[in-house]
């Protein structure tokens, strides 16, 4: 069988013109009879890889899955664009059971779902055994490894079914899996020389942003009035916390509610199907929620506490964006939470705890790191990424480094006079020159560098203490009541004039305006094409009224992908209908006259005459979109910046273009003209020669080399930006003046 049947499959059920990376590569191996191992990550589009082969491959894909509420969004999914699909579990009665084995032994099922446990069955066994069955597919395969078989122990039970049906070909999928689990796998399912696919996990449409944990809910209503109507989750560690939030943002009217463990059954599943139908738009949450949804429509995922490691993080917001559109992710991150999570693994004794601390190290360096976040996060799961990637909070607002010795010096002081007797708190607030009960209890105001940082805010004293914990310069005692310790590297810097460099903290207010900024320039924008917002609002109200009528989720009659899609080309013709990614024959069909009968109304209201209305959406292959950011990225953004400046679009109308912040792209323009192309960079800043000399001569009265920009900003009396003063930096160092 070849993959162009497998194209005409993808067209007519699901309404793409192409696969996504390695998809058709996978299904090419199916086809050829081979087991196969994918790993990719959530929302990469696994599904599709036996789901294919199901309705082109003769007889019926038994799918084996551990999640009741997935079968049954998958099944209805199926069935909404035409592929005869069920599912048999522990929620359907004798009789629904019956039937549907009576339709996969007469071989009418394309695909059958079933639960590790219905598998193992005696009574299945038989059932098996006189169905024709073109393909095994595992899903969560994860789970039969020596690792995670815990979780299902059914699962390890699996690898008879190679044993039994050796000639009919075994695929197994997950998201999460590192080299051991992905050979114990193939070992635990006794699969025949499996053909591993190894996906990127870079997901470009998911926006990557740490932000600092204090002031959490404030930041959370800014952050969420960005997203009226949308779909979101906010993971927290505790239950309290959870139905904390949900309470406080139903007092702002919102439609918000919680999941725990600690409800019975039928709450969880009660608010899980509101949130799935779009009665609900937030879910606040424990890591248990989401494992069963397959909502293509969330928008967004917030972090309230820090996750134990970074392939739960990332499991966690791949359940944002699944459709391709635009989704936000927040991850909030405070040192008190690495000490409770730290505390929790000291507490779980030596079962795997320097394995727990590792993982958890390595998510505090993709939280703390100055680069960008995309980079840190790819490269831990081995992926080398050569640009940065221009959708995460490092890349729109570049952290600026400054000499941190005084500061330094001015924290270690106070810890050293203190004997190390208090924690960062009042460390900080010593140094503010608080009058708390406890500093005077302590005669804490007393010491030499009582108040010494008063010019400081809290916010700013606190950023700095966790980045000199993190150089090494202080430790947490946490067998000590979590006090300050000074350590070797410390006496360097109190005592040997070593140089301490510190980040600048952004503050919670410029990181919500830059993510308002942020909100504003993408509003109605993707990568590939401008949508109107007006229109695409009237297509999801009618979305969620069909699908209300229906009693299934909106997003299985079109995701917001396919909305956004429809808003921005104005099908008004079945033939331009099916011209929408994810529009397929059935579907238009189905929903074609209501949805194209409310794009003509659209047109009519506006005064849009019809022959000016339907305008294909040139899209950029599935392909190059997922390598736009990787290494082999055949145009790499900073080119495109270069030539929308070649135009002689300012940065201001770059920045609107492309969603990008200003900094960003001097960025790339400053990389060109360092790399000796001729750049009129002298334009930008509304060139000075005096200014170039006056900043010439403070440079060389620096001892720093390369000199620093925060002396010149602050001799300047702070009237010239740091963007200018770069560029006049940039000008000195062609000249070979600096």
């Amino acid at each position: 069988m070849t993959i162009e049947k497998a194209k005409t499959a993808l067209k007519k059920y699901f309404g793409y013109d192409e696969f996504r990376p390695l998809q058709d590569e996978i299904i090419q191996s199916v086809y050829d009879g081979k087991d196969t191992v994918v790993i990719m990550p959530t929302g990469g589009g696994k599904s599709v890889c036996f789901q294919i082969p199901a309705v082109t491959m003769e007889g019926t894909a038994l799918v084996v899955s551990p999640l009741i509420a997935l079968m049954k969004d998958q099944v209805e999914s199926m069935r909404a664009i035409g592929i005869k699909a069920a599912f048999l579990n522990s929620s359907i009665t004798a009789n629904e059971r019956f039937e549907i084995e009576g339709q996969f032994q007469s071989g009418t099922l394309d695909l059958l779902y079933v639960s590790p446990e219905k598998l193992a069955s005696q009574d299945f066994q038989s059932v098996l055994g006189s169905a024709k069955i073109s393909l095994f597919a595992i899903d969560e395969a994860h789970c039969i490894s020596s690792w995670g078989h815990n979780f299902r122990p059914e699962y390890r039970q699996l690898k008879l079914l190679k044993q039994k049906f050796p000639n009919i070909p075994v695929i197994a999928l997950t998201a999460t899996a590192d080299k051991v689990t992905r050979k114990d796998i193939g070992e635990q399912l006794n699969l025949v020389e499996p053909k591993l696919f190894l996906a990127s996990f870079d997901r470009p449409n998911l926006k990557l942003e740490v932000r600092p944990g204090q002031k959490r809910w404030e930041q959370i209503i800014n952050f969420v009035s960005n997203h009226r109507d949308e779909a979101g989750i906010i993971y927290a560690m505790s239950r309290k916390s959870c139905e904390s939030l949900a309470a406080k943002l139903q007092g702002k009217g919102l439609k918000a509610n919680y999941y725990h463990a600690g409800m019975n059954s039928d709450q969880r599943n009660k608010i899980q199907e509101s949130f799935i139908n779009d009665e609900i738009d937030i879910i606040c949450a424990t890591v248990a929620f989401g494992m069963g949804i397959d909502k293509s429509n969330i928008r967004w995922v917030i972090h309230y506490n820090l996750p134990k490691n970074i392939e739960n993080f990332y499991q966690e917001i791949g359940r944002a964006g699944r459709d391709g559109a635009n989704a936000d992710t927040m991850l909030f991150y405070s040192y008190a939470d690495i000490m409770f999570l730290k505390k929790i693994i000291e507490d779980d004794g030596d079962n795997g705890r320097e394995l727990m601390q590792s993982k958890l190290d390595r998510l505090q360096q993709y939280a703390t790191s100055p680069i960008c976040r995309r980079k840190t996060l790819l490269s831990y799961f081995g992926e080398y990424l050569a640009e940065n990637c221009g959708n995460c909070d490092v890349c729109d607002m570049p952290p600026t480094s400054i000499d941190g010795t005084e500061l330094a010096q001015m924290a270690l002081s106070a810890v050293y006079r203190m004997n190390g007797q208090a924690n960062s708190n009042i460390l900080i607030d010593v140094l503010r020159g608080s009058g708390r009960r406890e500093i005077v209890e302590n005669g804490f105001q007393n010491i030499k560098t009582y108040g010494v940082g008063r010019a400081y805010t809290y916010l700013d004293w606190r950023a700095y203490i966790e980045q000199l914990i993190q150089q090494g310069f202080l430790e947490i005692a946490l067998d000590d009541s979590y006090k300050l310790k000074l350590t070797k590297a410390s006496q360097d810097v109190l005592f040997n004039s070593l140089k301490v460099q510190l980040v600048k903290p952004a503050s919670i207010k410029e990181r919500e305006e830059s993510a308002a900024a942020s909100a504003a320039t993408k509003q109605g924008k993707t990568a590939d094409f401008t949508w109107d917002t007006e229109l695409f609002q009237v297509l999801k109200a009618l979305r969620y009224k069909m699908a209300k009528a229906a009693a299934i989720p909106p997003y299985i009659i079109f995701g917001d992908k396919a909305l956004q899609e429809m808003a921005a080309a104005k099908p008004i013709t079945r033939d331009n209908f099916l011209t929408i990614s994810g529009v397929g024959e059935r579907k238009a069909d189905q929903y074609g006259t209501e949805f194209l009968g409310a794009i003509k109304a659209y047109g009519k209201e506006k005064g849009i005459p019809d022959e000016d209305m339907f305008k294909p959406v040139l899209k950029a292959s599935s392909k190059s979109r997922a390598s736009k950011t990787s290494k082999s990225a055949k145009i790499p953004t900073r080119q495109i910046t270069l030539e929308f400046y070649n135009k002689g679009l300012s940065l201001v109308e770059i920045a609107r273009e492309r969603g990008l912040k200003k900094n960003t792209l001097l960025d790339h323009l400053l990389y060109y003209h360092r790399d000796g192309l001729e750049i009129d960079i002298e334009s930008i800043v509304d060139y000075d020669e005096d200014l170039l000399k006056k900043i010439k001569d403070l440079t060389y009265q620096q001892e720093d080399s390369p000199p620093k920009m925060t002396p010149v900003f602050v001799a300047l009396d702070e009237k010239v930006s740091f963007d200018q003063i770069r560029i006049y930096f940039a000008i000195l160092e062609t000249r070979g003046a600096l």
